[in-house]
């Protein structure tokens, strides 16, 4: 598609802040005004907008689709985007390990433990570990205090925690990376540590870890959204 649009501007609206192109407000896929809590998110995806050359390039826009997700999916039915969410908790990477002689697992141990015991003093809540591929759910009441804590979340924080989960697969992993002093870096590298851990066994492959880096500037776009749409969501 040609680029058919020359100004780029950010105005407010209601109670958030709208991208207009030539003066023409944005909506999204579904028609919807896409309107943004925060004018660091608007100054973000208006900056998207203006990156673009003469054609437009679809993958730039990450903080718009994120943004067009938020509005479309999550706000259409939360009950599903939060059901979504904890089918990652049951199945979180951080709590599927190696068995405890081998020496994968030592590194697992070292790196995610730390990152699972937090969330569990964050929430007041107990993951269950496993040794093995076998599936061992995790308590009804740490489930039920992970859904009352993302129902308390806006929107724009679900979608971008969806984003982050579904690329680390990892809820925890996710939930970590809200926080003001979250490493990006750090949590998208302990997601990838099995990945790594074969690279460094057997050597990396080209195409394997092109993929690798197109997901993590996936996650990292994540993590910066869901900074700049935060208002006043409780990260604890």
């Amino acid at each position: 598609m040609k680029r058919f649009y020359r100004e780029v501007s950010v105005a407010p609206h209601a109670d958030g802040w709208r991208v207009a192109l030539d003066g023409r407000a944005i909506r999204t896929p579904l028609g919807a005004p896409q309107v943004v809590p925060t004018r660091a998110l608007a100054e973000a995806m208006a900056d998207e907008w203006r990156r673009q050359g003469e054609t437009i390039d679809t993958a730039g826009f990450v903080l718009r689709d994120l943004a067009d997700y938020a509005i479309d999916v999550v706000r259409g039915d939360r009950a599903a985007a939060i059901d979504g969410l904890l089918a990652f908790a049951q199945t979180d990477t951080l709590c599927y390990r190696a068995d405890p002689e081998d020496a994968l697992y030592r590194r697992q141990h070292e790196v995610w433990e730390p990152l699972v015991t937090a969330l569990e003093a964050r929430e007041g809540v107990r993951l269950e570990r496993v040794s093995g591929v076998i599936h061992r759910p995790q308590p009804a009441p740490t489930l039920a205090a992970l859904r009352a804590r993302l129902e308390g979340a806006d929107d724009f924080a679900l979608s971008g925690v969806h984003a982050m989960a579904s690329l680390a697969a990892s809820l925890c992993v996710a939930l970590a990376a809200l926080h003001d002093d979250a490493d990006a870096e750090a949590l998208w590298n302990a997601a990838n540590l099995e990945e790594d851990w074969q690279a460094e066994l057997w050597g990396r492959d080209e195409e394997a870890a092109a993929r690798r880096d197109q997901r993590r500037t996936r996650f990292l776009a994540a993590s910066e959204f869901a900074a700049l749409a935060r208002r006043e969501w409780n990260t604890r």
